[in-house]
């Protein structure tokens, strides 16, 4: 019998595939037998392509391109299809975010907090999302099969504890404000998902979204971790690696009969 959770022989984009989460994607859909073209801005060498990926050079590529910028989009999708064909699989990963450790400036209070942050983290993350599946998705909507992952985060289902932050205004002495800019962007994608998901429903693409939580990094403070386990009823962050079997999940057949749904993996954090 066929291995309903198999993405063997599939071809996805991983779009912010060289960064820490993407990475991860990437790697796992390629060991369990994908092709992967990775979309970035910023594009690697063959060599480094391979050190990063070792032994899986032969499944992995590099096109160059923004989320950000349709034209580059549709540049590398063409490029892509011409070279390994239609997608089967568009994991919709680039991300950014402004850091518990980053500066005051751009986690200033709501209402001093300047709106260059705003447009960017909102044109990458929200913006980029439609565009990178209005370019990858039509073509899986032409072939009539597909299945577009966005990647989002429990800040999308629940406002930031500003609590989780108030250290940073104790230890430096300026206020902290988690932004509204991440989390407007996250939620955003709760129903540009529904919505594309019931679009392209006739065209047999299904679309859906996971919300993630933290995941173990060496780059937070301290205090920050120790505030956020508190409120993680597993009493932990994510492995780095403990997203990748949903992800291949929502790729494979597994998952055949899922669209438009929000898959919590959080380790409990929106539970309370």
């Amino acid at each position: 019998m066929t291995d309903p959770f198999s993405v063997d022989g599939r071809l996805a984009v991983v779009t912010g595939g060289l960064g820490q989460l993407g990475t991860q994607f990437t790697r796992s859909l390629a060991q369990a037998g994908a092709r992967v073209a990775i979309f970035s801005r910023r594009p690697i060498g063959a060599d480094k392509l391979a050190e990063k990926f070792p032994g899986l050079g032969d499944r992995i590529r590099v096109y160059e391109a923004s989320v950000r910028d349709k034209a580059a989009l549709e540049h590398a999708t063409e490029a892509l299809v011409a070279d390994w064909g239609v997608p089967h699989v568009l994991v919709n990963n680039a991300g950014i975010d402004s850091k518990p450790d980053g500066s005051a400036e751009q986690n200033a209070p709501f209402e001093a907090y300047p709106q260059k942050y705003w447009d960017e983290i909102i044109d990458t993350n929200l913006t980029g999302v439609m565009l990178t599946s209005q370019v990858v998705g039509s073509r899986m909507a032409a072939e009539r099969r597909g299945s577009i992952i966005n990647v989002g985060s429990i800040y999308g289902m629940v406002s930031p504890n500003q609590a989780l932050y108030a250290y940073r205004e104790k230890r430096d002495g300026v206020p902290f404000i988690k932004a509204v800019s991440y989390a407007a962007s996250k939620s955003g994608l709760i129903n540009l998902t529904r919505y594309l998901a019931t679009y392209w429903a006739p065209k047999k693409v299904r679309v859906n979204l996971i919300s993630f939580g933290g995941v173990k990094t060496a780059t937070f403070d301290k205090e920050f971790i120790e505030a956020f386990l508190e409120r993680v009823p597993m009493g932990r962050q994510a492995e780095i690696d403990e997203y990748n079997g949903v992800v291949r999940f929502l790729a494979s057949d597994a998952s055949s009969y899922m669209t438009g749904s929000n898959v919590v993996v959080d380790g409990g954090f929106t539970a309370w």
